[in-house]
């Protein structure tokens, strides 16, 4: 089940106040299902505090599992669901999304 967060504060503190306030309840109480939670994209700043609230949630509702991932490219988006909702190991994981790819490859000569 994909969740959306939404819009959130530039500022991480205030981000992860508005997320434990106003997506976390509703996470809390979703069904028997895996759940991917999409968050905007947003700096190395909100990382930490994206990360802990997902693995402790993972924690809270197992079972059930909550991965996260931050985005804004709807293939990509699609894709992770599509793997981490049939992905029956995977839980508690916060993935930045890179719908770019990983870039050239640059080999060095030896």
């Amino acid at each position: 089940m994909l969740v959306r967060v939404g819009v959130l504060p530039d500022d991480a503190l205030d981000a992860a106040s508005a997320f434990h306030f106003d997506v976390l309840p509703r996470l809390r109480a979703m069904p028997d299902a895996a759940i991917v939670c999409v968050f905007p994209p947003s700096g190395h700043g909100h990382a930490d505090w994206r990360r802990a609230a997902i693995q402790s949630l993972a924690r809270e509702i197992a079972p059930r599992r909550i991965n996260g991932i931050a985005g804004d490219d709807e293939a990509a988006i699609a894709a992770a669901e599509a793997y981490l909702t049939t992905a029956d190991g995977v839980t508690g994981q916060y993935l930045p999304l890179d719908g770019e790819g990983a870039g050239k490859v640059i080999h060095s000569a030896s």
